[in-house]
């Protein structure tokens, strides 16, 4: 759903050059800090400030990033008019903390979301305010099926990633995350994901057979749920037709469909929504990361009137809508998504990024582009390889990560606002560290 998913983190750990500014602050983080901290391991300096896609560091030195807070901040750093929105309603003495009680930047927010959002596609969904992280969103749709079919099966998909808490985990493939539980994660059928048989078999088949075979041992699904591009899981982009057959096989079953849209949402994959354009309506689907637009934590819930059943604070917590990230949504839906620029732009810089991943993926015999639009990576066949690129183009002066079940995707996160000059620069900078890491390779096997 948006967070790592490698053994520390899809972030590798440095291994050359001048990596760390080793001030006394990193010391005192290291210090103190808990073990379970993962970016920063493999981006070791300190940051001081950031605007649109870059980050300067204690030192001086600037980064482009190409990480863009795991896709949280998909119009990247501190937009002006998001900034200037938020510091105008703080200067009025704004509601800072509202639980879910009625406020202005409430009612702004969902009325700008349903005109501008989901009436021009035909989408009539409830929005149900959670606790503010993804996990908790997915949660909150697991509850919701179980509760309206009266069933406690959940079908979730090879190499998924859907969160860590402890319902949202048990949907969640990787086999390092869920060894944290401390407990048996059950009531999830994990089926194949598509094209996990590889490309001769169509695994909505295995699906299709495992639903209508009493003796198969699937226990009726309430739901079905998954990404239509695994973020953390590889890239792993479904094809439509696929994703169009999961959809009616679910509701044949009399399940629900839950699309988890929390990384691959908000433009990431061209359009506002990563399954506009497959013809499918959704049930439930699960929102974060950038539903915000400026990276202040938010989560959403969107769920068919008919399936809006949870009682009063029967899913609660006190962060279940926050105030300022209302504001800054506001905003960005209103910047962004008002008329189809935005949208059409983002096609034009994926063919940037596309054409650079190529001339990587040309480099490495064996290896292939992943992803949709701005969601994109390349499979180098090696999580040692995709972890040395990635900490060269950190030397270099690029944020960048791995994802994968090996970290062996080196994964474009860019914000879809990134200038086409800065974006071709840290492409470069990406191919120069590829070209580099793949020639130190050959030398050394020679």
């Amino acid at each position: 759903a948006g967070e790592p998913s490698g053994v520390t983190s899809n972030c590798p750990t440095p291994k050359r050059g001048r990596m760390s500014t080793n001030t006394p602050t990193t010391t005192g983080v290291k210090r103190r800090e808990s073990a379970a901290r993962s970016y920063c391991r493999g981006f070791d300096t300190v940051f001081t400030s950031a605007q649109g896609s870059e980050m300067t560091a204690r030192d001086g030195q600037t980064y482009i990033d190409f990480l863009a807070g795991c896709s949280s901040l998909n119009y990247g750093h501190n937009d002006p008019d998001m900034k200037e929105a938020l510091i105008a309603h703080l200067q009025a003495d704004g509601i800072a903390h509202g639980l879910d009680m009625h406020t202005n930047t409430k009612a702004d927010f969902l009325e700008t979301f349903e005109n501008v959002i989901l009436r021009p596609r035909n989408m009539d969904h409830k929005v149900m305010f959670t606790g503010p992280t993804g996990a908790n969103a997915v949660e909150a749709a697991m509850k919701i099926a179980r509760k309206v079919t009266g069933r406690s099966n959940i079908v979730a998909f090879t190499n998924g990633f859907h969160g860590v808490t402890q319902g949202a985990l048990a949907a969640t493939g990787n086999g390092y995350h869920r060894g944290g539980a401390g407990l048996p994660l059950n009531n999830v059928t994990r089926l194949p994901f598509d094209g996990y048989m590889g490309q001769g078999t169509d695994t909505a088949d295995y699906l299709e057979a495992m639903l209508n075979d009493p003796s198969s041992g699937l226990d009726a699904p309430a739901a079905i749920l998954l990404e239509t591009v695994q973020g953390e899981g590889g890239l792993n982009a479904a094809r439509p037709e696929w994703v169009q057959r999961v959809a009616r096989l679910a509701k044949e079953a009399g399940a629900l469909l839950i699309i988890d849209d929390i990384q691959a949402g908000c433009g990431r994959t061209g359009t506002f929504f990563s399954f506009e354009e497959f013809g499918i309506d959704p049930d439930i689907v699960t929102m974060a990361n950038s539903v915000s637009g400026f990276g202040l934590p938010m989560a959403l819930v969107l769920v068919k009137p008919e399936h809006d059943v949870m009682g009063p604070a029967e899913h609660n917590g006190t962060f279940r809508g926050n105030t300022h990230a209302f504001i800054t949504a506001r905003v960005a839906i209103e910047k962004f998504w008002s008329d189809n620029a935005f949208q059409d732009d983002i096609a034009r810089r994926a063919k940037i990024v596309e054409k650079a991943l190529q001339e990587i993926a040309d480099m490495v015999p064996g290896s292939r582009l992943k992803g949709r639009s701005m969601m994109r990576g390349v499979d180098v066949g090696s999580g040692e390889l995709a972890g040395d690129i990635c900490a060269r183009a950190f030397q270099n002066g690029l944020i960048v990560e791995t994802s994968g079940p090996n970290d062996e995707v080196v994964k474009i996160l860019a914000p879809r606002t990134t200038p086409d000059a800065q974006l071709e620069a840290g492409l470069s900078i990406l191919k120069d560290a590829a070209r580099d890491v793949i020639g130190t390779t050959k030398v050394a096997a020679e």
